[in-house]
């Protein structure tokens, strides 16, 4: 692996004081089944309803994610992070076990839903945008859970934090 440059160096110390939610992006179908944690998602449109998520092509699962073309993003809530941690890797738990880990609706869909997620969208992939090492995947909501029961998980300072919903922001 070649060394970072400065401004590489600075970037990612910078990204690491955004604040951002967790999920685990999972797929399944002709390809296989497969998931990972990923921060980089968000809504792009309600009309018609796209987010985006940026995924490493170096990642094993990005060849399943894309082959077979539907996936779920599932956003992790306050005691996930184990859970985040399994679909990082982080934890050295194999790809087929990591859904031993929650419980998944794996038939509504045809992709897997994680039960209790403050949401979970799922979509098709209508755009692949490659730039440097990652893809943007453009995904068209198909159908959305969601549930206001949950606190959020957070990725912030290279480390995960739970927030719960009872926390308001006072200015």
């Amino acid at each position: 692996m070649t060394e970072l440059t400065r401004t590489q160096r600075d970037f990612r110390a910078a990204m690491a004081n955004l604040s951002a939610a967790v999920n685990v992006i999972t797929t399944d179908g002709p390809y296989g089944k497969a998931g990972m944690t990923v921060s980089a998602a968000c809504s792009v449109t309600d009309s018609p309803p796209t987010m985006l998520v940026c995924v490493s092509r170096s990642s094993r699962s990005h060849a399943v994610l894309a082959g077979n073309g539907r996936i779920a993003v599932n956003v992790l809530g306050a005691g996930h992070e184990e859970l985040a941690r399994h679909f990082a890797g982080a934890t050295r738990v194999p790809t087929e076990e990591r859904f031993a880990g929650g419980p998944w609706d794996t038939e509504t869909h045809g992709v897997p839903l994680l039960l209790g997620a403050p949401a979970s969208v799922v979509g098709r992939i209508v755009a692949d945008q490659e730039l440097g090492s990652h893809s943007v995947l453009f995904v068209e909501v198909e159908a959305v859970a969601s549930s206001a029961e949950h606190g959020a998980l957070v990725y912030f300072q290279r480390r995960f934090h739970s927030l719960s919903r009872e926390e308001p922001c006072t200015a």
